[in-house]
């Protein structure tokens, strides 16, 4: 249940920040850490709570507007990367390498609170 919690938590945070501030993109990572710090989990399960909200978060982002654009523009960015034009390819990467961040951040949380 409490991780449940961190992943609602998290992705609400960062959902929030993103949305009605002007601070930078990465300020995710700090309320990443701040959730698993208050929350207390264990290291793995800290991880994991903040890899799930990023990656549900941003991969649910890039879907809504890969959707809005008829998938052109994620077709021709995905095009440069080398993804083969696969629009699911980089949503699936734009959420892999948010969750990554989060989950890093949630985890150096979680070994903070540690004495």
């Amino acid at each position: 249940m409490k991780t449940l919690v961190a992943i609602v938590l998290t992705a609400f945070l960062a959902f929030v920040l993103g949305l009605f501030t002007v601070l930078p993109w990465w300020t995710f990572v700090l309320t990443s850490a701040l959730v698993a710090w208050l929350l207390k989990e264990k290291p793995g399960a800290s991880f994991l709570a903040g890899f799930a909200g990023l990656f549900l978060l941003w991969g649910g982002l890039a879907l809504k507007i890969n959707m809005a654009n008829e998938s052109l523009l994620a077709s021709k960015v995905a095009q440069i990367l080398p993804l083969g034009g696969s629009a699911v390819a980089l949503i699936l990467l734009t959420a892999v390498l948010g969750g990554l961040v989060s989950g890093l951040a949630a985890l150096s949380g979680a070994y903070l609170r540690k004495p």
